[in-house]
């Protein structure tokens, strides 16, 4: 039988590679729809509208590369965690010069995310099945602007992908003025952030981490965005600004602040 055409969104839990992911509709937006992998919220997507990100994380996120990449530029972004690939759906529409790999470990859920989402093609968007780090190790040197960590087994990010090793080897993937920015998650006391920061630190000359004053003040769970290049990073006052719109206004820290609150935190290795 033939295919019809568009996104093709199934509401109830389905089997994947690495157990079961539930779509279900947004009860607050009609176009809304909301994966969840494993039980946890993973993503979220607006089928009539790929700029809105219900996430605020990902708002931090898409703001940062606002600010460093014109809508002209033909960035080079490669996603480390698929989900429902709601960022690179973000950038395909934000930045249409862009060019896209998502890497999804559950190959089972890239072929549901595909037939249900109205995500762009190849070269655009390319969704490539592998592990995170066996994908950005075998990568070309200078072959990316950006690269989006955002991998989690269950509410942590695996070990070998948090690592000084691997920080490495992304910088390595990266052009000379590129980004690495990754989504830690962690609990008040910010232990692990802490060390992602001194990690991340460690290998590029700037760093920088956005997230909302209650999370930097270590008065709940939630996230932190961490980010690192050999260029200045978070400079641009109208990102601060931007940053405290939205409903969970966050603030920017540059690099010396960011070194102060990774300060006599170990780095994580191998």
């Amino acid at each position: 039988m033939a295919r019809t055409t568009g996104p093709r969104p199934e509401i109830g839990e389905f089997p994947i590679d690495t157990g079961t992911c539930e779509l279900e509709p947004d009860p607050y937006n009609p176009n809304g729809w909301v994966l969840r992998i494993n039980g946890v919220p993973s993503s979220h997507i607006d089928l009539a509208d790929p700029l809105q990100l219900d996430f605020e994380y990902m708002r931090w996120i898409a703001s940062l590369v606002d600010s460093r990449w014109a809508a002209s530029d033909r960035l080079r972004a490669l996603h480390l965690g698929g989900g429902a690939c709601s960022l690179a759906r973000r950038f395909a529409a934000s930045h249409p010069q862009a060019r896209q790999v998502v890497v999804e470990l559950d190959g089972r859920l890239a072929d549901l995310v595909r037939e249900w989402f109205d995500l762009p093609r190849a070269p655009l968007v390319r969704i490539r099945v592998g592990e995170a780090r066996a994908v950005t190790e075998s990568l070309s040197e200078d072959s990316r602007d950006l690269i989006i960590r955002d991998v989690f087994a269950g509410a942590v990010t695996p070990v070998p992908l948090t690592t000084r090793e691997f920080t490495r080897a992304a910088k390595r993937v990266l052009g000379a003025d590129g980004v690495y920015v990754v989504n830690c998650g962690d609990s008040p006391n910010l232990a692990t952030a802490r060390r992602e920061a001194a990690t991340i630190g460690a290998e590029f000359a700037c760093t920088a981490i956005i997230a909302d004053a209650a999370m930097l003040k270590g008065r709940r769970y939630g996230n932190v965005i961490i980010a690192g290049s050999d260029a200045p990073l978070g400079e641009d006052p109208g990102l601060a600004r931007e940053l405290l719109g939205g409903g969970v206004p966050a603030q920017i820290w540059q690099d010396a602040r960011v070194r102060a609150f990774a300060a006599g935190a170990q780095v994580l290795e191998d």
